[in-house]
């Protein structure tokens, strides 16, 4: 957490950190926890492919389709990364993987219709709240995706 807190300060980011007392599993938990549209929130996924992995930050909203995300990728094959690959790659255990993260990003446009998101902080009692833009500002974004 205080790796996070230091990048997001460097960076002169605008953020909070709510914390709760038992982990969120779900976007719909965490919307019904925070009291705020399942659309603002912002799980962070981990993707395999033969490029390496990608964290793909998604809408609480939206269904992923990995064919689509693929080809917009360039990849021959993609799938969600285990969650001893998650741990291994991240330091995270899956539903607490953090929205500011060191993998190449892939960010869904529909977080940006949104004046703020809440992800993951790599803590799963605790929540990052943010602005969406920011996502792009602190993260290697190397796709942004329409995910209707």
């Amino acid at each position: 957490m205080d790796k996070l807190k230091t990048i997001l300060q460097e960076k002169e980011i605008q953020y909070e950190i709510i914390y709760h007392e038992k982990q969120i599993r779900t976007a719909q938990e965490g919307a019904d926890y925070l009291g705020i549209e399942l659309g603002q929130t912002a799980p962070t996924l981990v993707l395999k492919s033969e490029k390496g992995y990608f964290a793909m930050i998604v809408s609480g909203l939206k269904r992923v389709n990995l064919d689509e995300v693929r080809g917009i990728i360039g990849c021959n094959k993609l799938k969600m990364a285990t969650p001893k690959e998650v741990r291994q790659v991240t330091g995270y255990t899956v539903g607490s993987v953090s929205l500011i993260i060191s993998l190449p990003c892939i960010v869904d446009r529909a977080l940006f219709r949104y004046p703020i998101v809440y992800g993951g902080t790599g803590e799963p009692a605790s929540t990052l709240k943010i602005v969406p833009n920011d996502l792009e500002k602190i993260n290697q974004v190397v796709a942004l995706l329409d995910l209707d």
